[in-house]
């Protein structure tokens, strides 16, 4: 674990981030509140890109609650089976459904509290929905975050709420809406587990990462 960056050096890196990319993207794709739900749910232990090819589909045909509760569980499965864990998923998805066409008309609560009480969704999925559909600054820390806060020391922590609060209390305020997708895309692209691309890294000066790849 690198030791925390200082106010100034990590407002260069995401002053860099965003000159790279002013505006980045999650990438797992929806088409309102409840498919990026779904999605979101979906992506646990599974890429986006293989989420995103499950759903291309299924959501032609259930982008609603109540149309995903038509469709049925088994009916599910077999869009969603390339995905590991995805019988569990299915119950979920059919289960978060049901409560948000009892509970809430059909319609995904725009509350952390709400959400958390949906079957499969965690602080992480919330965190990812309140951010990307209703621009709350909030912060998922997915595997990604969670190594490239540690390896560059812009937000160290042993854990991924402690990574989360470090992210809230020392990334500057202008840059906390996209901050977790820049920290995303960078250990995805870049900041990569095995090999990670340092030479061509645009903060690379500034990480605290010892093991620097030449």
């Amino acid at each position: 674990m690198a030791k925390q960056l200082d106010y100034h050096t990590i407002r260069e890196i995401f002053t860099r981030f965003q000159a790279h990319d002013a505006e980045p993207k999650g990438e797992l794709d929806h088409v309102n509140a409840y498919t990026l739900v779904v999605a979101v749910a979906l992506s646990a232990q599974a890429t986006d890109a293989g989420v995103n090819r499950a759903t291309k589909d299924l959501f032609k045909v259930a982008d609603t609650p109540q149309k995903m509760l038509d469709l049925g569980e088994e009916k599910l499965i077999e869009y969603i089976k390339t995905i590991g864990l995805y019988r569990n998923k299915a119950k979920n998805v059919i289960k978060l459904s049901r409560i948000l066409v009892e509970d809430y008309g059909g319609e995904v609560p725009n509350s952390r509290a709400a959400l958390y009480g949906l079957p499969g969704v965690g602080r992480k999925t919330a965190n990812v929905v309140l951010n990307m559909w209703w621009s709350h600054p909030a912060q998922a820390v997915d595997t990604h975050i969670f190594r490239v806060g540690n390896r560059t020391g812009i937000a160290p922590g042993k854990d991924v709420d402690a990574v989360e609060r470090a992210i809230e209390d020392h990334i500057p305020v202008d840059f906390q809406q996209h901050a977790h997708h820049w920290m995303i895309l960078h250990g995805r692209y870049h900041c990569k587990a095995r090999k990670p691309a340092c030479t061509t890294c645009i903060i690379r000066d500034l990480c605290r990462f010892e093991e620097k790849t030449l």
